[in-house]
Order: C-alpha cells, then sequence, then structure tokens
C-alpha cells in the first residue's frame, strides 16, 4: 500500500483521477444491471401474481435490501476501505440476480421477491461508490467530484431498460422465460464491475484520506459505525442533506415505480416502456456534471430548492398523463430523475461537508439506509394507491412528502452556515 504521508498534495489529485475514472467504469457496467432491474423485477412480480401491488412489492423488496445492507457496506468501508466494501456489494447482487432467474422459471413469488432483496445490495454499492468520489476532493469541487460518478451510470443506465428485448431474447435462447433473460446480462455487468473495482481501486481513496489526515494532525480515533448518529446530531444542514436525499428518493421511487404498471394497463409495448423508463434515467444521470457544477458554483441548498420545484412539475405532469401518452409520461419522468439528481448530489455534498472526514462513511450510510428505508416505504404505499385510487393520486400524494422538505429548507437553523463544517 502507498505510504498517504509520501504523497503531495500533486499526487494525491493523481490518484484521485485515477479513482474517479475506475470507479465510472464500475457504474457504467453496474449501471446496465440496476436502472434495468428497476422494470424487470417489477414486470416478473406482476405476471407472476397478476397485481399491481405484488409489482409494487418486487420494488419495495430491493428497496429494503438496499437498506439493510447500507451500514454493513459502511462498516467494511470504515474497516476495510471503498474498494472491499463496492466489490463485496457487486458481487452479492450477482447472487440476487441468479436467485431471481430461479424465482422467474418456477413463477415462485417468494423467490422473486428474495432475490430483489440481495439484489439490492448492488444499488447500496451504486450509492456509496458517489460518497467514494469525495474522499480525495477538495471542498470547492466536491460536488463535481460526486456529480461526475453519478453521470458515469447514464451509459449503462440508458442501456439496461432498452435491452429488454435483447436479453429476453437471450434468455429463451437459453430456455428461461423472456423476463429472467435481462438477469443474464446484469449478473454479467455486475461481475464486471466487480472485478475493475478488485483490481484497480488501488490505493484505497478512504483508507487514502484517513492516512492523509493523520499525518497532517495526528493519530485519530478509529471511528464507530454506531456513532453515526451522534455525528449529525446537532447539525441540522447535515440533517437536511439527509433529509433531502430521502425525500428526493421516495418521491422518485413512488412515481417511477407504477409507470411501467399504468403503461401496461393499457397494454403499451415493453419496448415503450423501456424507453421511458430510460428517458427517467437519463434525467437521473446525464445531467449530473452540470448539477454538481451548480451546487459549488452556487450553493447546496439553492440545488436543494430547484429540485424541489423540478420535482413538483414531473409530478404534475406524469399525474395527468394517460397510460399511452408516451411522450407525456416521458417528459414527466424525466424531470422526475433530473430532480431526483439535483436533492441526491446537493443532499450528499451538504452531508458531506458537515462531518469529519474519518466519520462520513458510518453517517453516510445512516443517510443511504435512511433513503432506502423511506424509498421501499414509499414503493409499497405507491402500489396500494394505484390499487385503491389511482396513478394520478399517486402522483398528487407524492407532493405531500416535497412540501415537508420545503419546511425543513426554510428553517432558519438549516439556512444559516454551519460553524463545524468539517474540511
Amino acid at each position: 500500500m502507498i505510504s498517504a504521508a509520501a504523497l503531495s498534495a500533486d499526487q494525491v489529485a493523481i490518484v484521485q483521477r485515477r479513482t474517479i475514472g475506475v470507479l465510472s467504469i464500475a457504474q457504467i457496467l453496474s449501471g446496465i444491471a440496476i436502472a434495468g432491474a428497476v422494470p424487470v423485477g417489477a414486470l416478473i412480480a406482476g405476471s407472476i401474481a397478476d397485481s399491481e401491488v405484488a409489482a409494487g412489492l418486487a420494488q419495495t423488496f430491493g428497496i429494503f435490501g438496499t437498506a439493510l445492507i447500507a451500514l454493513p457496506l459502511a462498516r467494511i468501508a470504515l474497516s476495510r476501505g471503498r474498494r472491499v466494501a463496492l466489490t463485496t456489494g457487486f458481487g452479492i447482487g450477482v447472487v440476487g440476480a441468479i436467485i431471481i432467474i430461479f424465482g422467474a422459471v418456477l413463477r415462485n413469488l417468494a423467490l422473486v421477491y428474495l432475490g430483489c432483496a440481495v439484489f439490492g445490495v448492488a444499488s447500496a454499492a451504486g450509492y456509496q461508490a458517489r460518497y467514494s468520489a469525495t474522499d480525495l476532493a477538495l471542498e470547492s469541487h466536491r460536488a463535481r467530484a460526486l456529480s461526475w460518478v453519478v453521470w458515469a451510470g447514464t451509459i449503462g443506465a440508458v442501456l439496461g431498460p432498452n435491452l429488454l428485448n435483447f436479453s429476453g431474447s437471450i434468455g429463451m435462447s437459453l430456455g428461461l422465460p423472456q423476463l429472467s433473460g435481462p438477469y443474464v446480462i446484469f449478473a454479467v455487468a455486475l461481475l464486471a464491475a466487480a472485478a475493475v473495482l478488485f483490481v484497480f481501486l488501488r490505493p484505497d481513496p478512504y483508507l487514502l484520506a484517513t492516512a492523509n489526515r493523520a499525518a497532517v494532525v495526528g493519530a485519530v480515533a478509529r471511528p464507530k459505525l454506531h456513532d453515526a448518529l451522534g455525528h449529525v446530531r446537532g447539525r441540522p444542514r447535515a440533517i437536511l442533506g439527509i433529509t433531502a436525499v430521502a425525500i428526493g428518493h421516495v418521491v422518485m421511487v413512488m412515481v417511477m415505480v407504477m409507470t411501467p404498471i399504468h403503461m401496461a394497463h393499457v397494454d403499451v409495448s415493453l419496448q415503450l416502456i423501456g424507453f421511458v423508463i430510460s428517458v427517467h434515467v437519463a434525467g437521473m444521470y446525464a445531467f449530473s456534471p452540470m448539477v454538481g457544477w451548480g451546487v459549488d458554483r452556487f450553493g447546496r441548498i439553492q440545488v436543494i430548492v430547484v429540485g424541489i420545484g423540478i420535482l413538483t412539475a414531473a409530478c404534475v405532469t406524469a399525474g395527468l398523463a394517460p397510460g399511452d401518452s408516451t411522450l407525456q409520461l416521458g417528459i414527466g419522468l424525466f424531470l422526475l430523475g433530473l430532480g431526483w439528481s439535483c436533492t441526491l448530489i446537493a443532499g450528499s455534498t451538504l452531508l458531506t461537508d458537515e462531518v469529519a472526514p474519518a466519520d462520513r462513511p458510518a453517517v453516510q450510510g445512516l443517510s443511504d439506509l435512511i433513503m432506502n428505508v423511506a424509498g421501499g416505504v414509499g414503493g409499497a404505499i405507491a402500489g396500494l394507491i394505484v390499487l385503491f385510487a389511482s396513478y394520478a393520486a399517486l402522483c398528487g400524494a407524492s407532493l405531500v412528502p416535497l412540501l415537508g422538505l420545503g419546511v425543513v429548507v426554510a428553517s432558519p437553523a438549516c439556512r444559516r452556515h454551519s460553524n463545524t463544517r468539517s474540511i
């Protein structure tokens, strides 16, 4: 391992550029799997049970799997570094893809749900990857570093949903059900992402950043995962960061997960459903560098406010769209992704700003736990709202948490600059 004390600022910058490159390649590969799994898991569960609620629960199990592993992955990062944590997460995701394939073949809904939960571990690794980009970044470029890794997922995330027909054909050629075919591709993509990280993410960015800090300020106490709540207590801007990430995510999940079901009700083709989801994913990732630049240039809270406005427009646009209105749903879902990008990048950067470097993985893991629990609950509620009311009612209900986030942003304590900001 390279000694951090021996590295100059220029050498650290070189390692940072390499880190961004390796993380970006891994995000491209994992994005194929993670984004593609969003509509496919719901469609498999819905086809087995012939139920909107069952379809929504597939996404819910996936999100809960993501949430449950967020803190264990943070623990691994604290003790072994980002490389081992991310590789472990993507590797477990491969196992989840295999379980889902067996569930689809056997038409066993419980097995599909189990596979979705295990597959969700890959999503947790993908979320942690964005924070890995900030370990060695300067504060003035922190949002941009994070956003470039988020943006890298665009290629894979757009490809994933649009490979549904092709990968379905592969599945049938292997004697598998059409909808299980994509998970063959997803397993291969995740395995490749894990291999890239395991081989090339050296030196580990978190371990290097921690060692560099120790070389400057002296030995620091080893951070503990269970101290995560203590690290944000009394720091309203850190709490705002967590809240913005969680609420932006839950609104995105509630609307996104039920859009394929809304379209399938009027027999919209799988290709058009994949197209709408790919447009949504493009909104999530394609403009991330611009969002990151805006966060660094104009401020974290200002971009959170912009995100609230865009998410509101997305809910209204999608909620007024008939199931066969591909254009209007595409616009609504694109805005949904863009608003999510604003709250995710700005909120994640704000949280990172407010916490000491050595403590960040623990707090970031806590943030991802809260985000994904909220998303899981939102996915389950979304299925119930559509079952007992309508897709339009769901979009209207999604405005409620956005109103709550607006109240938190307006709090004087959150808008005041923190005196405890860490570098």
